[in-house]
C-alpha cells in the first residue's frame, strides 16, 4: 500500500511533457524534508538547477522552467521560459499563475508568431483577468481569495534575446564575466516594486496625489495603505476593484475610504537584453533569498562551484544566514516545521539558468524534445495540516 502511494506521489511530480531531456538528472526532483530540488538538468540554452524550501504552513512559492516551443504553432519560436511566483496571503494565486501564465504566453506568441514585449504584457494581463474571474465566481463562498496575491517574475530566452518581466519584489540577476579582469559580476536585470524603495513610494504618490495615506510607515516598514509592501502583483483584487473591498471580506483588509482608482497594478516592468558571449548564468529567485544574500554574494556562490546543485547551494547558504541572524545552528533550523519556520525565513525559490553561448546563438527554430518542470509540487505544498492555518495578518501579507 505504501509503495503504491509513493508511486502516485512520484507521478504527481512528473513534468507535464512526456518528452524531456535532462542530461541524466532526475527531472522529477528530490525532496529532503521541507526542501525540494532538481540539482542539474538541460534546457535549450544550457544547464539549469532548481530548489524550493518551504517555510509557510502551505507553500506559497511556485516556479517553473519550460524549454522548447514557446508557441502552439509548429513554426513558432523556440526558447526557454523561467517563472518564479512568490505568493502572499495564501497559495492560490501563485498556483494559478504557475498553471496559466506560460499557457497564455504561448497563445499570444502563436498569434504574433514571435516573442515580444507586447506578447509578455498580454500574457500577464490575461493571467490577471483569469484569476479575477476565479475570485468573482467564488466571492460568496470564498471571499478571502480577493486578498490573495502573488509577485510574478518571468524570463524568456529566445533567439539570443533575454526578456525579463517583473511585478513585485522577486529578482533576476545576471552573472557576467568582465573581459579585462575575468571577474564575474552580478547585474540586476529586474525592476522591483516594493514600498521600501524610495522611487516606488514616489511613483505611488504621483499616481495617487489625492491620497496622503497611499504609503504608510508601519512598524518601521513602508506599506501601501498600511497593508502590503508591494505595489504590483497578480491578484490582490481587494486593492484593485472596489466591489471586492467590502463585506464579507475580513475587516482588516477593507479600506476606510472609498477606492477611487486601483491601488495596485498587475502591469509588469519589462526589460530586453541581447545575450552576450560573456553572460554566464541567470539567477531567478523569490524575495526570500534576497533577504539573506546580496546579488554579488549569490553570483559568487554560483560561479565558484560546479553547476550541479547550484540552486540548492544558494538556498542552503540563505538558510545558514537566517540561522546565524537568530543565533542558532543551521542543523537546528532544519528541525523546525513548516508554519513555525516562517518566523525564521520565508519560502525560498531559486532557479539558476546557465547560458551556453554556442547553444544560445544556434537555437532559433530547433525542433527537439521539450522540457517542463515545476518546482514546489504536491509533496510540499498540498499536505493537509492537522489544524487549519490562521488567516494571514497584515504584518506578513505581501513582500515581507
Amino acid at each position: 500500500m505504501l509503495s503504491k502511494l509513493i508511486n502516485i506521489l512520484k507521478a504527481c511530480w512528473r513534468p507535464s511533457s512526456d518528452r524531456y531531456y535532462d542530461g541524466g538528472s532526475d527531472a522529477v526532483g528530490r525532496q529532503d524534508g521541507l526542501l525540494w530540488y532538481n540539482d542539474i538538468g538541460k534546457h535549450l540554452n544550457g544547464d539549469y538547477s532548481m530548489a524550493v524550501v518551504q517555510a509557510n504552513m502551505l507553500l506559497e512559492d511556485q516556479s517553473q522552467i519550460e524549454s522548447g516551443s514557446l508557441s502552439f504553432l509548429d513554426s513558432g519560436p523556440y526558447g526557454t521560459f523561467i517563472g518564479v511566483y512568490d505568493g502572499h496571503g495564501g497559495p492560490e494565486t501563485s498556483r494559478y499563475v504557475n498553471d496559466h501564465l506560460f499557457q497564455n504566453l504561448k497563445r499570444f506568441t502563436s498569434e504574433q508568431n514571435s516573442m515580444s514585449v507586447d506578447v509578455i504584457r498580454k500574457a500577464f494581463q490575461a493571467t490577471e483577468e483569469g484569476f479575477l474571474s476565479v475570485v468573482a465566481k467564488q466571492w460568496t463562498v470564498k471571499p478571502q481569495l480577493a486578498a490573495v496575491g502573488s509577485c510574478c517574475l518571468a524570463g524568456v530566452i529566445c533567439n539570443g534575446t533575454l526578456f525579463i518581466a517583473n511585478a513585485g519584489d522577486s529578482r533576476a540577476v545576471l552573472g557576467r564575466t568582465v573581459k579585462a579582469t575575468g571577474e564575474v559580476i552580478g547585474i540586476q536585470l529586474s525592476m522591483e516594486h516594493n514600498a521600501s524603495i524610495e522611487s516606488v513610494r514616489q511613483e505611488l504618490h504621483n499616481l495617487h496625489p489625492d491620497d496622503p495615506q497611499i504609503v504608510v510607515l508601519k512598524h518601521n516598514v513602508w506599506r501601501v495603505k498600511g497593508i502590503i509592501q508591494i505595489s504590483r502583483s497578480i491578484g490582490d483584487v481587494y486593492l484593485k476593484k472596489a466591489e471586492f473591498n467590502r463585506e464579507p471580506l475580513y475587516a482588516k483588509f477593507r479600506l476606510r475610504d472609498p477606492m477611487r482608482r486601483p491601488i495596485l497594478s498587475a502591469d509588469p516592468s519589462i526589460s530586453v537584453h541581447e545575450i552576450q558571449p560573456n553572460d554566464q548564468f541567470l539567477i531567478f529567485a523569490s524575495d526570500g533569498l534576497w533577504e539573506h544574500l546580496s546579488n554579488q554574494d549569490a553570483v559568487d556562490i554560483v560561479q565558484n562551484h560546479p553547476h550541479n546543485g547550484s540552486a540548492r547551494r544558494l538556498v542552503k547558504t540563505a538558510l545558514q544566514e537566517a540561522a546565524k541572524k537568530r543565533e542558532m545552528r543551521y542543523t537546528d533550523l532544519k528541525k523546525i516545521d513548516r508554519g513555525v519556520r516562517r518566523h525564521f525565513h520565508d519560502d525560498i525559490t531559486v532557479v539558476v539558468v546557465f547560458l551556453d553561448s554556442n547553444l544560445v546563438s544556434k537555437v532559433s527554430s530547433w525542433k527537439g524534445p521539450t522540457l517542463s518542470v515545476k518546482g514546489g509540487g504536491i509533496n510540499i505544498s498540498r499536505k493537509t495540516p492537522a489544524t487549519p492555518p490562521p488567516p494571514s495578518t497584515a504584518t506578513d501579507h505581501g513582500g515581507t
